[in-house]
C-alpha cells in the first residue's frame, strides 16, 4: 500500500474527535482536563457533555487521583494535559492510585517531544514513553497522525486497565486511513523490504516513509514499520522482520535511554542478535525553536534515518 498525506492536521485535534465521538457512544467515558481543554481540542466534549466533564485546574496531581476514584464507580475517566504535566510531575500519583490499583485510567497526554516547539526544554519532555512504559499493568501507546489518534483514542475505551496515549501539537501530515480500526499491540507494515528495517513511532514514521523512498533512490530496500505502541511490543513483527533484513533503525521523538529503541535492543539482545542503529535524542535537554527546526537540530529528520539505515547495512 502506498501513503499519501491527504493534508497536515495536528494529533491532539485527533483525540478532541475521538473523545467527542466516544461522548456520544459510551455514556461511561467521562474527561478530565488541568486547565489546557483548548490545547487538549477538548472543547466539543466539554460544551456537549458538560456534566461529564472535571476541571481539575493547574493541579495534575489531584486531577490523576480524581480519575482514579471515578473509575471505582465504573467511569472510564480520559484525563489530559501536557506530557510533561502528565507523566513527570504525578509520577508517584500514576504508580501508585493507577498502575499499581490498575485502575482503568487514560492518560491523554499532549504536547510531547520536541515539537512543542517555542516553550522550549522545561516543557519538551522526551523521557514520558520511558516512564510510563516501566510501570506494571501499563499500556502505552504513541500513534503517528489524526487519523490514527482518532482511531486509538475510540480503541483505548474498550481495553480495561491503564493507557498512557502520547500526541503531539504541530500539523503533520495525514496519510493512514480514516476509516481503520486501531488494534493495540499490533504493528503495521507501512512498506516491505528486504536491506534493512525501519521501526518508527509517533511524528517519525512519516519521516521514515520519507527516508525509505530516499534509500531506493540508492538502491536500498528498506521495510518501514509503525510501532504505534509501545508496550505491549509488538514482538514477533519486529523478530520477523529483522530475520528477512538482519539489520534494524529505531525512530522516535524521545530520548535514546528507555524509548522505543530500547525496547527492540532488548528484544533483539535475548532472541536474534542484530546490528540497531538509534534515530532519537542523545542524553539532551530540548530548546526553543520551530518544530521542524528542532527536528533537523537533534538528528530527527529524513536524513539521519537515512543515514542511519545505511550504518546499520554497513554493521551486518
Amino acid at each position: 500500500m502506498e501513503y499519501r498525506s491527504t493534508g497536515n492536521k495536528d494529533t491532539r485535534s485527533g483525540f478532541g474527535a475521538g473523545l467527542l465521538e466516544l461522548g456520544r457512544t459510551n455514556p461511561n467515558v467521562v474527561a478530565l482536563c488541568a486547565d489546557l481543554i483548548g490545547s487538549l481540542k477538548m472543547d466539543d466534549f466539554v460544551r456537549e457533555f458538560p456534566d461529564r466533564f472535571v476541571q481539575a485546574g493547574i493541579a495534575e496531581a489531584n486531577m490523576v487521583g480524581l480519575a482514579a476514584g471515578l473509575t471505582i464507580g465504573g467511569k472510564i475517566p480520559f484525563a489530559g494535559t501536557f506530557a510533561a504535566f502528565a507523566t513527570g510531575r504525578v509520577y508517584d500519583q500514576i504508580r501508585q492510585s493507577v498502575a499499581y490499583s490498575n485502575k482503568n485510567v487514560k492518560i491523554c497526554a499532549s504536547h510531547a517531544g520536541i515539537t512543542l516547539g517555542e516553550d522550549g526544554a522545561t516543557h519538551q519532555i522526551m523521557e514520558d514513553l520511558g516512564l510510563m512504559k516501566m510501570l506494571p499493568n501499563m499500556v502505552v501507546i504513541n500513534p503517528c497522525d489524526y487519523n490514527q489518534t482518532r482511531a486509538a483514542t475510540l480503541a483505548i475505551a474498550q481495553h480495561v486497565g491503564p493507557v498512557y496515549l502520547r500526541f503531539g501539537r504541530p500539523a503533520v501530515p495525514n496519510f493512514t486511513p480514516a476509516d481503520q480500526q486501531f488494534q493495540i499491540g499490533q504493528a503495521i507494515t507501512m512498506r516491505s523490504g528486504a536491506d534493512v528495517s525501519i521501526f518508527a513511532t509517533g511524528h517519525l514514521v512519516w519521516k521514515a516513509l520519507q527516508a525509505a523512498d530516499a534509500l531506493a533512490q540508492q538502491g536500498i530496500d528498506a521495510e518501514v514499520i509503525n510501532i504505534h505502541t509501545i508496550k505491549p511490543l509488538d514482538s514477533d513483527a519486529v523478530l520477523q522482520s529483522v530475520a528477512k533484513t538482519r539489520c534494524a533503525v529505531s525512530a522516535e521523538e524521545h530520548m535514546r535511554h528507555g524509548g522505543l529503541g530500547d525496547s527492540i535492543a532488548q528484544l533483539l539482545a535475548l532472541n536474534a542478535p542484530a546490528p540497531l542503529e538509534y534515530v532519537a535524542v542523545d542524553d539532551r535537554f530540548g530548546e526553543s525553536g520551530k518544530p521542524d527546526e528542532l527536528m533537523a537540530h537533534f538528528g530527527l529528520d529524513t536524513p539521519d534515518i537515512v543515514e542511519a539505515a545505511r550504518r546499520a547495512i554497513a554493521r551486518k
